[in-house]
């Protein structure tokens, strides 16, 4: 097994640097954000940063890039304060990874890749139609990140749609069961197959399977 050092990491081409460094965190959950601009033009931007900050408020966390190019997402967010998650599931990959093209400010994702945008009366942003799993957030805290200029989105969860036949009697998603996909890298997707679920660990036991009646 070989062992790169961070001058080994720093003397790497900055692409490949990229390459390697963003596959270190392993499979993430790839979502398209839907948002909408001041003109009413819709967009939908493909990230794998988002995660669980909290149930009670429930509310989501996703990491932006730096401010370095235009950034149509967050600019959108910023400017409306609503923005949805939409998870990508195996047919919808392709179109879903064309939304990382650096398209004009003027031009939506949604025509250029053939997914549907689909509205909730009284949520100003966009959703996708063909996502099975369908969040939508209020901007709650945008922070600055001083080490790299990148940006801390929190959103509050004031909006959920998907299948009930993916809900645990325990209230827990299953997410594989709405064909939902992952990032590794940059460009890797991977469909997923449950190995098991295992029963609340205790210091006095070990964890066994936990399964549900069908009843």
């Amino acid at each position: 097994m070989k062992t790169w050092h961070h001058a080994d990491i720093q003397s790497m081409q900055q692409r490949y640097r990229a390459m390697f460094i963003n596959s270190l965190s392993g499979f993430k959950s790839a979502n398209l954000v839907g948002t909408v601009n001041s003109d009413g033009v819709e967009n939908l931007a493909i990230v794998s940063s988002v995660f669980h900050i909290g149930a009670d408020p429930a509310l989501m966390g996703m990491i932006t890039r730096p401010q370095t190019v235009r950034r149509d997402t967050v600019n959108n967010i910023k400017h409306s304060g609503f923005y949805t998650l939409n998870q990508v599931s195996e047919q919808m990959v392709h179109a879903a990874h064309q939304c990382s093209a650096r398209y004009d400010a003027e031009v939506s994702e949604f025509a250029e890749t053939g997914l549907t945008p689909s509205y909730v009366s009284g949520f100003s942003a966009p959703f996708v139609a063909q996502s099975c799993l369908k969040i939508g957030l209020q901007v709650e805290e945008i922070q600055l990140l001083e080490i790299n200029q990148t940006e801390l989105i929190i959103g509050k969860v004031v909006l959920v749609q998907t299948d009930e036949m993916a809900i645990e009697p325990d209230g827990s998603i299953d997410i594989e069961k709405l064909g939902s996909v992952a990032i590794s890298g940059l460009d890797r997707y991977h469909t997923t197959k449950k190995l098991t679920r295992l029963t609340y660990a205790k210091p006095d036991s070990w964890p066994e399977e936990l399964t549900f009646s069908k009843d």
